[in-house]
Protein backbone atom coordinates (compact mmCIF):
# COMPACT_ATOMS: atom_id res chain seq x y z
CA UNK A 1 0.00 0.00 0.00
CA UNK A 2 2.80 2.31 0.92
CA UNK A 3 5.01 1.75 -2.09
CA UNK A 4 1.39 2.22 -3.90
CA UNK A 5 1.25 5.75 -2.08
CA UNK A 6 4.83 6.41 -2.85
CA UNK A 7 4.78 5.99 -6.36
CA UNK A 8 1.55 7.79 -7.18
CA UNK A 9 3.10 10.84 -5.19
CA UNK A 10 5.86 10.53 -7.91
CA UNK A 11 3.92 10.87 -10.51
CA UNK A 12 2.01 13.70 -9.85
CA UNK A 13 5.59 15.29 -9.13
CA UNK A 14 6.66 14.18 -12.55
CA UNK A 15 3.68 15.72 -13.61
CA UNK A 16 3.80 19.17 -12.19
CA UNK A 17 7.44 19.38 -13.29
CA UNK A 18 6.47 18.71 -16.69
CA UNK A 19 3.77 20.97 -16.55
CA UNK A 20 6.28 23.65 -15.17
CA UNK A 21 8.66 23.50 -17.90
CA UNK A 22 6.21 23.63 -20.68
CA UNK A 23 4.95 26.31 -19.01
CA UNK A 24 8.50 28.16 -18.43
CA UNK A 25 9.31 27.17 -22.52
CA UNK A 26 6.14 28.64 -23.63
CA UNK A 27 6.91 32.43 -22.02
CA UNK A 28 10.35 32.38 -22.79
CA UNK A 29 9.64 31.34 -26.16
CA UNK A 30 6.94 33.75 -26.25
CA UNK A 31 7.61 36.49 -29.25
CA UNK A 32 6.88 39.00 -27.14
CA UNK A 33 9.14 38.37 -24.59
CA UNK A 34 13.28 39.65 -24.54
CA UNK A 35 15.72 37.16 -24.84
CA UNK A 36 17.72 39.39 -22.91
CA UNK A 37 15.70 39.99 -19.79
CA UNK A 38 12.90 37.74 -20.05
CA UNK A 39 9.96 41.19 -19.72
CA UNK A 40 7.66 41.51 -22.57
CA UNK A 41 8.28 44.01 -25.14
CA UNK A 42 6.56 45.54 -27.68
CA UNK A 43 6.89 43.28 -30.95
CA UNK A 44 6.16 46.02 -33.31
CA UNK A 45 9.08 48.48 -32.00
CA UNK A 46 11.26 45.85 -34.63
CA UNK A 47 10.81 42.42 -35.79
CA UNK A 48 13.88 40.14 -36.11
CA UNK A 49 11.49 38.64 -39.21
CA UNK A 50 12.08 41.97 -41.47
CA UNK A 51 14.22 40.98 -44.49
CA UNK A 52 15.66 43.89 -46.39
CA UNK A 53 13.49 43.87 -50.41
CA UNK A 54 15.47 44.15 -53.30
CA UNK A 55 14.81 48.07 -54.05
CA UNK A 56 13.27 48.21 -57.96
CA UNK A 57 15.78 47.54 -60.40
CA UNK A 58 18.22 45.63 -58.31
CA UNK A 59 19.63 42.66 -58.29
CA UNK A 60 21.03 40.60 -55.57
CA UNK A 61 24.66 39.79 -55.64
CA UNK A 62 26.20 37.48 -52.50
CA UNK A 63 29.43 38.53 -51.78
CA UNK A 64 32.89 37.24 -51.35
CA UNK A 65 36.65 36.63 -52.05
CA UNK A 66 37.89 37.36 -55.49
CA UNK A 67 41.31 38.87 -57.14
CA UNK A 68 40.80 42.09 -57.49
CA UNK A 69 42.85 43.69 -60.57
CA UNK A 70 43.97 40.96 -62.37
CA UNK A 71 44.18 41.30 -65.79
CA UNK A 72 44.83 38.22 -68.38
CA UNK A 73 46.27 40.76 -70.91
CA UNK A 74 48.22 42.96 -69.22
CA UNK A 75 49.95 44.55 -72.23
CA UNK A 76 50.48 47.69 -70.93
CA UNK A 77 52.63 47.00 -67.95
CA UNK A 78 51.42 50.02 -66.36
CA UNK A 79 51.43 49.39 -62.75
CA UNK A 80 47.76 50.33 -62.66
CA UNK A 81 46.28 46.58 -62.27
CA UNK A 82 48.70 45.21 -59.48
CA UNK A 83 46.14 41.92 -58.45
CA UNK A 84 45.12 42.00 -54.60
CA UNK A 85 42.81 39.32 -52.74
CA UNK A 86 39.28 41.27 -51.49
CA UNK A 87 36.36 40.49 -49.52
CA UNK A 88 32.75 42.35 -50.20
CA UNK A 89 29.55 41.85 -48.31
CA UNK A 90 26.56 41.16 -50.15
CA UNK A 91 24.74 44.19 -51.92
CA UNK A 92 22.54 44.81 -54.80
CA UNK A 93 23.02 46.54 -58.13
CA UNK A 94 21.14 47.63 -61.15
CA UNK A 95 20.19 44.71 -63.26
CA UNK A 96 21.14 47.04 -66.32
CA UNK A 97 23.00 50.91 -66.49
CA UNK A 98 20.79 53.72 -65.76
CA UNK A 99 17.97 53.99 -69.42
CA UNK A 100 17.50 57.54 -70.71
CA UNK A 101 14.19 57.08 -69.75
CA UNK A 102 15.11 56.71 -66.03
CA UNK A 103 17.11 60.06 -66.33
CA UNK A 104 14.30 61.76 -67.99
CA UNK A 105 11.77 60.87 -64.88
CA UNK A 106 14.97 62.20 -62.97
CA UNK A 107 14.63 65.57 -64.65
CA UNK A 108 11.28 65.92 -65.05
CA UNK A 109 11.07 66.04 -61.36
CA UNK A 110 13.52 68.67 -60.96
CA UNK A 111 12.05 70.69 -63.52
CA UNK A 112 8.62 70.66 -61.36
CA UNK A 113 10.02 71.03 -58.00
CA UNK A 114 12.71 73.71 -58.94
CA UNK A 115 11.09 75.56 -62.05
CA UNK A 116 14.02 77.10 -63.74
CA UNK A 117 12.23 80.36 -63.92
CA UNK A 118 12.84 81.13 -60.26
CA UNK A 119 16.04 83.46 -59.76
CA UNK A 120 16.90 80.69 -56.86
CA UNK A 121 16.60 78.03 -58.55
CA UNK A 122 18.31 78.72 -61.71
CA UNK A 123 20.67 76.84 -61.96
CA UNK A 124 19.44 73.52 -60.62
CA UNK A 125 17.57 72.10 -63.76
CA UNK A 126 20.64 72.96 -66.18
CA UNK A 127 22.95 71.39 -63.27
CA UNK A 128 21.45 68.45 -63.75
CA UNK A 129 20.70 68.11 -67.17
CA UNK A 130 23.01 65.60 -69.13
CA UNK A 131 25.76 67.14 -72.09
CA UNK A 132 24.18 66.28 -74.92
CA UNK A 133 27.56 68.23 -76.56
CA UNK A 134 29.90 65.03 -75.77
CA UNK A 135 28.20 63.41 -79.41
CA UNK A 136 29.84 66.01 -81.25
CA UNK A 137 33.08 65.20 -83.25
CA UNK A 138 35.53 67.65 -85.14
CA UNK A 139 35.22 65.24 -88.01
CA UNK A 140 32.22 63.69 -87.68
CA UNK A 141 28.76 64.10 -88.31
CA UNK A 142 26.82 62.98 -84.56
CA UNK A 143 24.20 65.74 -85.06
CA UNK A 144 21.25 63.31 -84.74
CA UNK A 145 22.94 62.10 -81.50
CA UNK A 146 23.18 65.35 -79.99
CA UNK A 147 19.57 66.21 -80.81
CA UNK A 148 18.16 63.28 -80.53
CA UNK A 149 19.87 60.37 -78.02
CA UNK A 150 18.55 61.80 -74.48
CA UNK A 151 14.97 62.50 -75.76
CA UNK A 152 13.48 60.66 -78.68
CA UNK A 153 11.66 57.54 -77.54
CA UNK A 154 13.33 55.38 -79.95
CA UNK A 155 16.22 55.79 -77.50
CA UNK A 156 14.42 55.61 -74.15
CA UNK A 157 16.08 52.00 -73.13
CA UNK A 158 18.99 53.01 -74.13
CA UNK A 159 22.13 53.96 -71.08
CA UNK A 160 22.08 57.66 -70.09
CA UNK A 161 25.72 59.39 -71.41
CA UNK A 162 26.96 62.43 -71.29
CA UNK A 163 26.52 62.07 -67.37
CA UNK A 164 29.38 63.36 -64.78
CA UNK A 165 30.20 61.31 -61.84
CA UNK A 166 28.55 64.46 -59.47
CA UNK A 167 25.41 64.13 -61.45
CA UNK A 168 25.29 60.65 -60.99
CA UNK A 169 26.00 60.55 -57.81
CA UNK A 170 23.11 63.23 -57.49
CA UNK A 171 20.37 61.01 -59.47
CA UNK A 172 21.36 58.32 -57.17
CA UNK A 173 20.30 60.51 -54.01
CA UNK A 174 17.26 61.35 -55.28
CA UNK A 175 16.24 57.85 -56.52
CA UNK A 176 16.75 57.04 -53.20
CA UNK A 177 14.28 59.63 -51.51
CA UNK A 178 11.50 58.62 -54.38
CA UNK A 179 11.69 54.94 -53.76
CA UNK A 180 11.91 55.09 -49.45
CA UNK A 181 9.14 58.25 -49.61
CA UNK A 182 6.82 55.12 -51.67
CA UNK A 183 7.25 52.55 -49.19
CA UNK A 184 7.15 55.04 -46.49
CA UNK A 185 3.29 55.61 -48.22
CA UNK A 186 2.80 52.10 -49.03
CA UNK A 187 2.80 51.52 -45.41
CA UNK A 188 0.87 53.77 -43.80
CA UNK A 189 3.06 56.77 -42.87
CA UNK A 190 2.36 59.37 -45.73
CA UNK A 191 -1.02 60.48 -46.79
CA UNK A 192 -2.06 58.38 -49.90
CA UNK A 193 -0.22 59.54 -53.22
CA UNK A 194 1.74 62.31 -51.11
CA UNK A 195 4.40 61.34 -53.74
CA UNK A 196 2.26 63.02 -56.48
CA UNK A 197 0.88 66.03 -55.28
CA UNK A 198 2.47 69.22 -55.72
CA UNK A 199 5.53 69.25 -54.07
CA UNK A 200 7.55 72.31 -54.24
CA UNK A 201 10.76 73.02 -53.22
CA UNK A 202 10.16 73.67 -49.48
CA UNK A 203 8.23 70.47 -48.99
CA UNK A 204 10.60 68.11 -50.53
CA UNK A 205 11.04 64.93 -48.71
CA UNK A 206 14.57 63.97 -47.66
CA UNK A 207 15.02 60.57 -45.70
CA UNK A 208 17.27 61.59 -43.09
CA UNK A 209 15.50 64.51 -42.42
CA UNK A 210 12.20 62.08 -41.63
CA UNK A 211 14.47 59.84 -39.70
CA UNK A 212 15.68 62.44 -37.26
CA UNK A 213 12.81 64.89 -37.06
CA UNK A 214 9.65 63.44 -39.02
CA UNK A 215 7.20 66.66 -38.57
CA UNK A 216 10.24 68.35 -40.34
CA UNK A 217 9.83 66.40 -43.71
CA UNK A 218 7.17 67.74 -46.50
CA UNK A 219 8.12 71.13 -44.85
CA UNK A 220 6.26 70.17 -41.86
CA UNK A 221 2.71 69.64 -43.34
CA UNK A 222 1.16 67.57 -40.75
CA UNK A 223 -1.42 66.50 -43.25
CA UNK A 224 1.32 64.52 -45.29
CA UNK A 225 3.31 63.12 -42.66
CA UNK A 226 1.42 60.92 -39.95
CA UNK A 227 1.94 58.52 -37.18
CA UNK A 228 1.99 55.34 -38.68
CA UNK A 229 -0.55 53.10 -39.85
CA UNK A 230 -3.04 53.81 -37.36
CA UNK A 231 -3.57 57.09 -38.44
CA UNK A 232 -7.36 57.73 -40.62
CA UNK A 233 -7.58 59.01 -43.95
CA UNK A 234 -7.77 62.40 -42.44
CA UNK A 235 -4.07 62.17 -40.39
CA UNK A 236 -5.70 61.97 -37.21
CA UNK A 237 -5.69 58.86 -34.70
CA UNK A 238 -8.43 55.44 -34.74
CA UNK A 239 -10.38 56.29 -31.82
CA UNK A 240 -9.18 54.19 -28.78
CA UNK A 241 -11.00 50.70 -28.52
CA UNK A 242 -11.09 48.10 -25.10
CA UNK A 243 -9.32 45.47 -24.77
CA UNK A 244 -10.60 41.92 -23.51
CA UNK A 245 -10.02 42.98 -20.00
CA UNK A 246 -11.99 45.86 -20.47
CA UNK A 247 -9.09 48.43 -20.30
CA UNK A 248 -8.69 51.12 -23.03
CA UNK A 249 -6.02 50.12 -26.04
CA UNK A 250 -4.04 53.10 -27.17
CA UNK A 251 -3.19 53.32 -31.01
CA UNK A 252 0.54 53.26 -31.42
CA UNK A 253 1.37 56.82 -32.06
CA UNK A 254 4.92 56.60 -33.65
CA UNK A 255 6.40 57.23 -36.94
CA UNK A 256 9.29 54.55 -39.27
CA UNK A 257 12.44 54.27 -37.78
CA UNK A 258 15.08 52.76 -38.80
CA UNK A 259 13.87 49.57 -36.26
CA UNK A 260 11.31 49.44 -38.49
CA UNK A 261 12.85 47.76 -41.30
CA UNK A 262 10.59 49.84 -43.60
CA UNK A 263 13.42 52.45 -45.07
CA UNK A 264 16.06 51.08 -47.52
CA UNK A 265 19.64 52.10 -47.55
CA UNK A 266 20.73 54.43 -49.51
CA UNK A 267 21.08 53.99 -53.97
CA UNK A 268 24.49 55.00 -54.69
CA UNK A 269 27.57 54.14 -56.90
CA UNK A 270 29.42 51.16 -56.31
CA UNK A 271 32.28 50.75 -54.95
CA UNK A 272 35.32 49.63 -57.36
CA UNK A 273 35.47 46.49 -55.48
CA UNK A 274 31.91 45.67 -55.94
CA UNK A 275 31.68 46.60 -59.57
CA UNK A 276 34.54 44.57 -60.51
CA UNK A 277 33.47 41.29 -58.25
CA UNK A 278 29.82 41.42 -59.94
CA UNK A 279 31.06 41.98 -63.42
CA UNK A 280 33.54 38.73 -63.05
CA UNK A 281 30.63 36.53 -61.49
CA UNK A 282 33.15 33.94 -60.38
CA UNK A 283 30.04 32.06 -58.65
CA UNK A 284 28.60 30.42 -61.66
CA UNK A 285 31.99 29.92 -63.05
CA UNK A 286 33.61 27.27 -60.60
CA UNK A 287 35.80 25.94 -63.28
CA UNK A 288 38.04 28.86 -63.01
CA UNK A 289 40.68 29.56 -60.19
CA UNK A 290 39.08 32.84 -58.28
CA UNK A 291 41.92 33.04 -56.01
CA UNK A 292 44.09 33.50 -59.21
CA UNK A 293 41.45 35.37 -61.24
CA UNK A 294 41.99 33.76 -64.68
CA UNK A 295 39.01 34.87 -66.18
CA UNK A 296 38.79 37.33 -68.88
CA UNK A 297 35.08 38.52 -69.48
CA UNK A 298 32.41 38.65 -67.47
CA UNK A 299 31.23 35.23 -69.48
CA UNK A 300 33.04 31.71 -69.46
CA UNK A 301 35.47 31.20 -72.32
CA UNK A 302 38.40 33.46 -73.88
CA UNK A 303 35.71 34.55 -76.78
CA UNK A 304 33.35 37.50 -77.39
CA UNK A 305 31.25 35.52 -79.72
CA UNK A 306 28.72 32.76 -78.09
CA UNK A 307 29.72 28.71 -78.47
CA UNK A 308 26.00 27.88 -77.58
CA UNK A 309 24.33 25.94 -80.32
CA UNK A 310 21.64 28.18 -80.24
CA UNK A 311 23.20 31.42 -80.99
CA UNK A 312 27.30 30.30 -82.00
CA UNK A 313 28.92 32.82 -83.05
CA UNK A 314 26.68 35.55 -81.95
CA UNK A 315 28.79 38.71 -80.05
CA UNK A 316 27.82 39.24 -76.62
CA UNK A 317 28.47 42.36 -75.74
CA UNK A 318 29.00 45.74 -77.51
CA UNK A 319 32.10 46.95 -78.53
CA UNK A 320 34.20 48.02 -81.01
CA UNK A 321 35.71 45.28 -83.22
CA UNK A 322 38.86 47.06 -85.03
CA UNK A 323 39.50 50.43 -86.70
CA UNK A 324 36.40 51.88 -88.49
CA UNK A 325 35.01 48.61 -87.48
CA UNK A 326 32.04 49.57 -84.47
CA UNK A 327 29.70 46.80 -85.14
CA UNK A 328 30.77 44.05 -88.00
CA UNK A 329 29.10 43.78 -91.65
CA UNK A 330 25.94 44.73 -91.93
CA UNK A 331 23.89 41.89 -91.47
CA UNK A 332 26.23 39.49 -90.81
CA UNK A 333 28.84 39.35 -87.66
CA UNK A 334 27.42 41.99 -86.59
CA UNK A 335 26.67 43.10 -82.83
CA UNK A 336 23.66 44.91 -83.08
CA UNK A 337 24.32 47.88 -82.86
CA UNK A 338 27.49 51.02 -83.81
CA UNK A 339 26.94 53.44 -80.73
CA UNK A 340 24.93 51.93 -78.04
CA UNK A 341 22.74 49.50 -77.81
CA UNK A 342 19.26 48.72 -75.67
CA UNK A 343 19.73 47.18 -72.23
CA UNK A 344 19.20 43.58 -72.16
CA UNK A 345 20.37 43.12 -75.89
CA UNK A 346 23.16 40.77 -74.75
CA UNK A 347 23.11 37.54 -72.33
CA UNK A 348 23.29 38.90 -68.42
CA UNK A 349 26.10 37.04 -66.50
CA UNK A 350 25.74 34.65 -64.04
CA UNK A 351 24.56 37.13 -61.15
CA UNK A 352 21.89 38.35 -63.63
CA UNK A 353 23.69 41.46 -65.01
CA UNK A 354 23.48 42.63 -68.26
CA UNK A 355 26.20 45.00 -70.11
CA UNK A 356 28.90 44.21 -67.78
CA UNK A 357 31.00 44.56 -70.32
CA UNK A 358 30.66 46.39 -73.22
CA UNK A 359 27.89 48.90 -74.37
CA UNK A 360 29.34 51.84 -71.84
CA UNK A 361 31.74 52.19 -69.75
CA UNK A 362 30.55 53.28 -65.91
CA UNK A 363 31.53 55.36 -63.15
CA UNK A 364 31.90 53.77 -59.90
CA UNK A 365 32.77 55.94 -56.28
CA UNK A 366 36.36 55.02 -56.03
CA UNK A 367 38.97 58.09 -56.22
CA UNK A 368 41.69 57.02 -58.70
CA UNK A 369 44.71 55.85 -57.45
CA UNK A 370 47.27 54.06 -59.57
CA UNK A 371 47.32 51.57 -56.66
CA UNK A 372 44.76 49.71 -54.07
CA UNK A 373 46.76 49.67 -50.65
CA UNK A 374 45.40 45.83 -49.64
CA UNK A 375 47.76 46.02 -46.30
CA UNK A 376 45.24 48.91 -45.06
CA UNK A 377 42.09 46.65 -45.60
CA UNK A 378 41.14 44.22 -47.77
CA UNK A 379 37.25 44.15 -47.18
CA UNK A 380 34.57 46.23 -48.55
CA UNK A 381 37.75 48.22 -49.92
CA UNK A 382 36.82 51.72 -51.31
CA UNK A 383 39.35 55.29 -51.63
CA UNK A 384 37.25 58.33 -51.42
CA UNK A 385 35.67 58.49 -47.86
CA UNK A 386 34.87 62.16 -46.88
CA UNK A 387 33.27 61.64 -43.60
CA UNK A 388 30.32 64.36 -42.14
CA UNK A 389 27.96 64.69 -39.65
CA UNK A 390 24.65 66.37 -39.30
CA UNK A 391 25.25 70.31 -38.73
CA UNK A 392 22.98 71.39 -35.57
CA UNK A 393 22.05 75.06 -34.76
CA UNK A 394 22.08 77.13 -32.19
CA UNK A 395 18.62 75.90 -31.15
CA UNK A 396 20.20 72.41 -30.75
CA UNK A 397 18.36 70.97 -33.51
CA UNK A 398 19.12 69.85 -36.81
CA UNK A 399 19.73 72.66 -39.46
CA UNK A 400 17.53 72.06 -43.07
CA UNK A 401 18.49 73.51 -45.95
CA UNK A 402 16.53 76.19 -47.31
CA UNK A 403 16.33 78.11 -50.67
CA UNK A 404 18.10 80.91 -49.32
CA UNK A 405 21.28 78.46 -48.26
CA UNK A 406 21.61 75.91 -51.38
CA UNK A 407 24.92 74.61 -51.70
CA UNK A 408 26.24 74.96 -55.32
CA UNK A 409 30.02 74.46 -57.02
CA UNK A 410 31.11 75.43 -60.27
CA UNK A 411 32.31 72.62 -62.33
CA UNK A 412 35.66 72.86 -64.61
CA UNK A 413 33.75 73.64 -67.54
CA UNK A 414 31.79 76.53 -65.57
CA UNK A 415 28.50 74.54 -65.34
CA UNK A 416 26.96 74.99 -62.23
CA UNK A 417 25.89 72.19 -60.26
CA UNK A 418 23.54 72.02 -56.79
CA UNK A 419 25.02 69.95 -53.89
CA UNK A 420 22.38 70.37 -51.22
CA UNK A 421 18.71 71.21 -51.41
CA UNK A 422 16.12 72.33 -49.79
CA UNK A 423 14.46 69.73 -47.18
CA UNK A 424 17.99 67.88 -46.70
CA UNK A 425 19.83 68.22 -43.28
CA UNK A 426 22.93 70.57 -43.89
CA UNK A 427 26.28 68.73 -43.56
CA UNK A 428 29.55 69.64 -41.94
CA UNK A 429 32.70 67.65 -42.10
CA UNK A 430 33.21 65.58 -38.99
CA UNK A 431 35.63 66.71 -35.92
CA UNK A 432 37.81 65.81 -33.08
CA UNK A 433 34.40 65.25 -30.94
CA UNK A 434 34.02 62.17 -33.28
CA UNK A 435 38.04 61.39 -34.01
CA UNK A 436 39.65 62.00 -31.08
CA UNK A 437 41.64 58.86 -29.52
CA UNK A 438 40.22 56.86 -32.00
CA UNK A 439 42.37 54.33 -33.88
CA UNK A 440 40.47 53.65 -37.41
CA UNK A 441 39.77 57.19 -38.34
CA UNK A 442 40.81 60.37 -37.29
CA UNK A 443 39.94 63.09 -39.62
CA UNK A 444 37.00 64.01 -42.10
CA UNK A 445 38.86 63.57 -45.59
CA UNK A 446 40.53 60.12 -46.30
CA UNK A 447 40.99 60.11 -49.90
CA UNK A 448 44.97 60.99 -49.45
CA UNK A 449 45.36 57.92 -46.84
CA UNK A 450 48.65 56.40 -47.52
CA UNK A 451 48.68 57.03 -50.84
CA UNK A 452 49.19 61.47 -52.45
CA UNK A 453 49.06 63.28 -49.41
CA UNK A 454 52.07 65.67 -48.30
CA UNK A 455 53.12 62.93 -45.83
CA UNK A 456 53.33 60.06 -48.28
CA UNK A 457 56.89 62.04 -50.12
CA UNK A 458 59.77 62.25 -49.31
CA UNK A 459 60.29 65.75 -49.14
CA UNK A 460 57.58 66.10 -46.09
CA UNK A 461 59.53 67.29 -43.01
CA UNK A 462 57.76 65.96 -39.71
CA UNK A 463 59.91 68.72 -37.63
CA UNK A 464 59.40 71.54 -38.98
CA UNK A 465 56.62 71.36 -42.29
CA UNK A 466 56.28 75.08 -42.14
CA UNK A 467 59.35 76.16 -43.01
CA UNK A 468 59.11 73.43 -46.02
CA UNK A 469 56.28 75.88 -46.90
CA UNK A 470 57.85 78.74 -46.68
CA UNK A 471 60.76 77.07 -49.24
CA UNK A 472 58.68 76.36 -51.90
CA UNK A 473 58.23 72.62 -51.19
CA UNK A 474 54.61 72.56 -50.91
CA UNK A 475 54.38 71.43 -54.80
CA UNK A 476 56.52 68.41 -54.00
CA UNK A 477 53.07 65.92 -53.14
CA UNK A 478 53.21 62.71 -55.01
CA UNK A 479 50.39 63.61 -57.46
CA UNK A 480 50.86 67.25 -58.64
CA UNK A 481 47.93 67.95 -60.81
CA UNK A 482 47.28 71.20 -62.38
CA UNK A 483 45.22 73.34 -60.47
CA UNK A 484 42.91 75.38 -62.63
CA UNK A 485 40.25 77.71 -60.42
CA UNK A 486 37.30 78.22 -62.60
CA UNK A 487 34.55 80.25 -60.93
CA UNK A 488 31.38 82.72 -61.51
CA UNK A 489 31.41 86.10 -60.91
CA UNK A 490 28.61 88.17 -59.64
CA UNK A 491 27.53 88.97 -63.63
CA UNK A 492 27.36 84.96 -64.46
CA UNK A 493 30.58 85.25 -66.57
CA UNK A 494 33.02 82.59 -65.68
CA UNK A 495 36.78 83.36 -64.83
CA UNK A 496 39.31 81.16 -66.01
CA UNK A 497 42.49 80.99 -64.31
CA UNK A 498 44.44 77.69 -65.87
CA UNK A 499 47.38 76.57 -64.17
CA UNK A 500 50.36 77.28 -66.48
CA UNK A 501 53.28 75.94 -64.63
CA UNK A 502 55.29 73.71 -66.32
CA UNK A 503 56.16 71.58 -63.55
CA UNK A 504 52.78 68.98 -63.30
CA UNK A 505 54.00 65.58 -63.93
CA UNK A 506 50.36 64.10 -63.67
CA UNK A 507 46.86 64.48 -64.31
CA UNK A 508 45.98 62.38 -60.79
CA UNK A 509 44.27 64.68 -58.15
CA UNK A 510 41.71 64.29 -55.74
CA UNK A 511 38.65 64.94 -58.20
CA UNK A 512 39.44 62.05 -60.63
CA UNK A 513 37.34 58.78 -60.41
CA UNK A 514 37.15 55.44 -61.59
CA UNK A 515 35.58 54.16 -64.22
CA UNK A 516 35.42 50.20 -65.22
CA UNK A 517 34.35 48.40 -68.34
CA UNK A 518 34.51 48.49 -71.49
CA UNK A 519 32.59 50.65 -74.38
CA UNK A 520 31.16 50.86 -77.39
CA UNK A 521 34.06 53.07 -78.31
CA UNK A 522 36.66 50.60 -76.89
CA UNK A 523 38.56 47.66 -77.72
CA UNK A 524 38.04 43.94 -76.32
CA UNK A 525 41.21 44.52 -74.22
CA UNK A 526 38.81 46.83 -71.95
CA UNK A 527 35.86 44.15 -71.50
CA UNK A 528 38.27 42.31 -68.97
CA UNK A 529 36.52 43.46 -65.60
CA UNK A 530 39.93 43.85 -63.56
CA UNK A 531 40.46 46.71 -66.16
CA UNK A 532 40.63 50.48 -65.10
CA UNK A 533 40.71 53.68 -66.02
CA UNK A 534 39.88 57.00 -64.71
CA UNK A 535 38.22 60.95 -65.94
CA UNK A 536 37.54 63.86 -64.06
CA UNK A 537 34.25 63.65 -61.95
CA UNK A 538 33.14 66.91 -63.54
CA UNK A 539 33.28 65.89 -67.12
CA UNK A 540 31.08 63.60 -69.27
CA UNK A 541 31.88 61.48 -72.84
CA UNK A 542 29.60 59.91 -74.64
CA UNK A 543 30.99 56.37 -73.91
CA UNK A 544 30.25 56.71 -69.86
CA UNK A 545 27.13 56.30 -68.18
CA UNK A 546 26.58 54.53 -64.70
CA UNK A 547 24.10 52.28 -62.30
CA UNK A 548 23.34 52.24 -59.22
CA UNK A 549 24.18 49.53 -55.89
CA UNK A 550 22.55 49.63 -52.68
CA UNK A 551 24.20 47.31 -49.57
CA UNK A 552 22.48 44.89 -48.20
CA UNK A 553 21.71 44.76 -44.14
CA UNK A 554 21.38 41.34 -42.38
CA UNK A 555 22.20 37.56 -43.34
CA UNK A 556 25.31 36.89 -46.35
CA UNK A 557 22.30 34.77 -48.12
CA UNK A 558 18.53 33.92 -47.16
CA UNK A 559 19.77 30.50 -48.78
CA UNK A 560 22.17 29.28 -46.62
CA UNK A 561 21.09 27.48 -43.13
CA UNK A 562 22.25 26.69 -40.20
CA UNK A 563 24.19 23.55 -40.07
CA UNK A 564 22.00 22.30 -37.07
CA UNK A 565 18.78 22.95 -39.26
Amino acid sequence: MKVNKIMALRLILSIMLIIGFTSCSKKSSSKNSSQATGWNVDSKKGSSKNKQEAGPGLVFVEGGTFTMGKVEDDVMHDWNNTPTQQHVQSFYMDETEVTNKMYLEYLDWVKKVFPPSDENYKNIYEGASPDTLVWRDRLGYNETMTNNYLRHPSYAGYPVVGVNWIQAVEFSKWRTQRVNEALLEKNGYLKKNAKTLDVTAESNFDTETYLNSPTLSYGGNAEIVLPGKYADKKGGKKPTKAGKDGKVIEPTNIYAQRSSGILLPEYRLPTEAEWEYAAAADVGQREYNIYKGQKKYPWSGSYTRSGKRQSKGDQLANFKQGNGDYGGIAGWSDDGADITNKVKSYPANDFGLYDMAGNVAEWVMDVYRPIVDNEANDFNYFRGNQYTKNKIGKDGKVEIVTKENIKYDTLSNGRIVARAFPGQIAQVPVDEKETYLRQNFDKSDNINYRDGDKQSTRYFNFGDSESDTKKGKDDKVMYNAPKHNVTIDSLGNMVRKYDKTNKRTTLINDNVRVYKGGSWRDRAYWLDPAQRRYFPQDMATDYIGFRCAMSRVGAKSDKRKSARN
